[in-house]
């Protein structure tokens, strides 16, 4: 029974055209909402977008989010509220979202006015820690938690905690078929007089084709005119990391199993007119799956819809669904016991009809009707509780605010700047000038920027550039003294055998990093090849900012690969160097390393802070913050914002400080060390300092004026005593871009 008034509701999830499993569940849920609701005049979809293009949606999407946009989920929750609609249904599945473990979709819920009902579509039993803070945080700002197993609940309660959620059994939806005969459409797929068995589902490597293909033989050869279909077209992930690799090795195996007639790959994305029309036709469906921790298959929903015959591998959905006579199951990557149940089915047609309407009479409770009219109960209930108990509205314009005032990334100058080599150091205003070639100093910091770029938006185009930077310095290594050169000409011509300590300490930087955000084993592979090779050499160095690189480059590493004995022991070393270093020359007024403030200063507590809080060691962690303090202290103003020490005279330990030349690497390493002393304590008065730092760039400064440039996406080369220095060069760029990466990163973990 329809409620007297329509609530309005927003679904938010992947939806068709988009191709996958949960864009054709949204689409067909707000179908079967709308069918319910008599249109859709209150019904809206938010859609989540994986590729910079968007996808060619029907007009029920009102709004578009970037998966790895952060503002776009706050923007998403600033419609919603200013349309008023009453209740948002979430479709949740970690890798939907951008952020670690899908964090960002958490922006939109603590924004939203309405209550949220979330539907879960992975429940593991054994999470990583991220995820489980993930599903705990999404409890908070819903009103229900819906699953389709049972199971699913008994872990959610268990492996969770969750008792502050009331958790909701909801079925998967299935289209409402009738229930026929197999093989009534075998001619309409050219199958002829073949008795089908099939699978269908995006082809993935878990999927456990093989496992089928292995097992054909012995069908085969007790039923000749059988034909074994697998329908889908390749994961659009898989296909984009690894092509058709998994495809073309199941037809290798074919072909080395002679099952050409026997095999049939069916390369489409179809619709679910024609998928339940392909399992009506089937004789016998399987699913050969080898990861038993699936707490729900559409693919074995819409089995049970059409009243297969089901095969399938004892995963958690398959052993709730299949019980009572609905099914078979066999064990996981086992193909002679897949071959002995087909074959049963296949040898007794009588047994095989009765599992049939077993599984048809038990789908009936699953149709996409019967699920929109449960949806519709539980939608109704969490909006009159609401109004009984309200909830606090969340303060999020605050940090939606600061996210959305962040200027946009804007690559084009980066890109302007790099050639097939690399990316040069100099400009000319805003043109690269070639006369002064390329330096690692500046393609480490790119390749720093590149990794943090893709670990943020997870753009693609990318991903060349990055490999240049990385393949810079691979060329730049000197296999013979394990160091790093630093100048080339535009000619390409090495200008020296070794470049400075603190040169190679920043390749080491960047190298960890490349390593920590690396999008593919490739890059992974050859980043951490370099910094293993050039790793050794800084032990005999006896440059400060070396070893403080250095601690950079080991810490991002080991946030990758936490159990390398080798890289802790040189981060421990290297940083007890240091902190005995300040411990030698500070006193109360020049609480400091050395006795002169130069370039990159910050990364020296910097170095420490991280040390500090990983070996763990509290005191160095201290000294550091400390020697942090001091060094944003006599860099404010009078007027309270950030005034760099100038290159031009720099600043001695009894001398004054020069003001001018300010330089963007100053501005952009103390922010650098606020924001991790901020991810470190939660103390949110780092993050201000970061902020503060961070305007220094966009007039904040002594001269009021831009040193951004937002027009051409380039930083000018620093302050000087009349204005800026117009030339944008690629040290002031990337010194920019890190600046601005690094805020939208901790703008995105501030959930």
């Amino acid at each position: 029974m329809k409620p007297k008034k329509m609530p309005r509701i927003a679904v938010i999830g992947n939806y068709l055209p988009r191709k996958c499993g949960i864009a054709t569940f949204t689409t067909d849920l707000c179908n079967a909402l709308a069918d319910n609701l008599g249109g859709d005049k209150n019904l809206a979809v938010v859609a989540m977008d994986d590729i910079p293009e968007g996808y060619d949606y029907p007009k029920r999407v009102k709004f578009r989010v970037r998966a790895n946009v952060q503002s776009d989920y706050y923007r998403a929750a600033d419609f919603l509220n200013t349309n008023r609609y009453e209740v948002a249904v979430l479709q949740h599945e970690y890798g939907i979202f951008g952020g670690d473990d899908g964090s960002y979709i958490l922006h939109m819920l603590k924004a939203l006015r309405m209550p949220v009902i979330t539907n879960l579509h992975t429940i593991l039993k054994e999470p990583t820690p991220g995820q489980k803070d993930i599903i705990h945080k999404i409890a908070k700002y819903s009103d229900r938690f819906l699953v389709m197993s049972h199971k699913a609940i008994d872990i959610l309660k268990d492996i969770y905690a969750l008792s502050n959620i009331r958790i909701e059994f909801v079925p998967h939806g299935v289209p409402d078929v009738s229930f026929e005969k197999p093989g009534v459409f075998n001619r309409l797929f050219g199958l002829n007089e073949y008795d089908v068995i099939l699978t269908f589902g995006l082809l993935s490597p878990n999927k456990g084709i093989e496992n089928m293909i292995k097992a054909m033989p012995r069908i085969v050869k007790k039923h000749p005119k059988v034909v074994y279909v697998v329908l889908g077209q390749t994961h659009p992930n898989v296909k984009e990391n690894e092509g058709e690799a998994y495809r073309h090795g199941l037809q290798q195996l074919v072909n080395s199993l002679d099952l050409q007639k026997h095999v049939a790959f069916h390369k489409y994305f179809v619709t679910n007119d024609t998928l339940m029309q392909y399992l009506q036709t089937a004789k016998v469906y399987v699913m050969p799956y080898l990861n038993k921790e699936q707490i729900t298959s559409g693919a074995l929903a819409f089995a049970l819809g059409a009243g297969a015959a089901i095969v399938s591998t004892p995963f958690w959905y398959a052993k709730e669904v299949l019980s009572d006579g609905r099914g078979r199951l066999v064990p996981f990557n086992d193909p002679d016991a897949i071959s002995d149940e087909v074959i049963k089915l296949l040898d007794d047609n009588k047994q095989l009809e009765t599992m049939r309407a077993a599984t048809y009479r038990f789908g009936r409770k699953m149709t996409h009707s019967e699920v929109a009219k449960q949806y519709l109960k539980l939608i109704v209930e969490v909006k009159d509780r609401r109004k009984s108990i309200p909830r606090a509205l969340s303060t999020f314009r605050e940090s939606y605010k600061k996210l959305d005032e962040l200027p946009e990334i804007n690559l084009s100058h980066l890109k302007n700047m790099t050639d097939d080599t690399g990316i040069l150091q100099h400009a000319k205003y805003n043109v690269p000038d070639r006369s002064h070639g390329y330096c690692v100093d500046d393609n480490a910091r790119a390749l720093i920027v590149a990794g943090m770029y893709y670990k943020l938006r997870k753009d693609k185009s990318i991903l060349p550039f990055l490999e240049r930077y990385l393949a810079f310095l691979l060329y730049a290594f000197n296999k013979e003294n394990g160091r790093f050169r630093n100048f080339m000409s535009y000619e390409r011509k090495w200008l020296e055998c070794a470049g400075s300590e603190d040169c190679h300490g920043r390749a080491l930087w960047s190298l960890g990093i490349a390593v920590k955000y690396a999008p593919n084993d490739g890059i992974r592979n050859m980043a951490m090849f370099l910094f293993f090779n050039a790793l050794p050499t800084v032990e005999i160095f006896n440059s400060p900012r070396s070893w403080a690189f250095t601690i950079l480059g080991l810490n991002a590493y080991l946030d990758k690969y936490g159990g390398d004995s080798y890289a802790r022991n040189l981060r421990n070393l290297l940083a007890r160097r240091l902190s005995l270093l300040l411990k030698k020359n500070a006193c109360n007024d020049w609480p400091w390393f050395e006795d002169t403030l130069t370039y990159a200063n910050a990364k020296l507590p910097h170095a420490l802070i991280v040390a500090g809080q990983w070996i763990p060691e509290p005191e160095m962690f201290s000294i550091g913050t400390d020697a942090l303090k001091w060094l944003l202290k006599i860099q404010t103003s009078d007027k309270g914002h950030l005034s760099v020490i100038g290159s031009s005279g720099w600043y001695n330990r009894h001398g004054a400080k020069a003001n001018f030349d300010q330089q963007p690497l100053e501005a952009m390493n103390l922010i650098d060390a606020c924001i991790d002393v901020y991810i470190s304590t939660g103390d949110k008065i780092w993050l201000s300092e970061a902020e503060r730092c961070f305007a220094w760039f966009i007039g904040r400064n002594d001269l009021g004026i831009n040193v951004y440039n937002f027009e051409t996406g380039g930083c000018s080369d620093g302050l000087q005593p009349d204005g800026v220095n117009a030339n944008q060069g690629a040290e002031s760029t990337l010194s920019w871009l890190i600046s601005l990466l690094k805020m939208y990163q901790t703008m995105g973990a501030t959930h």
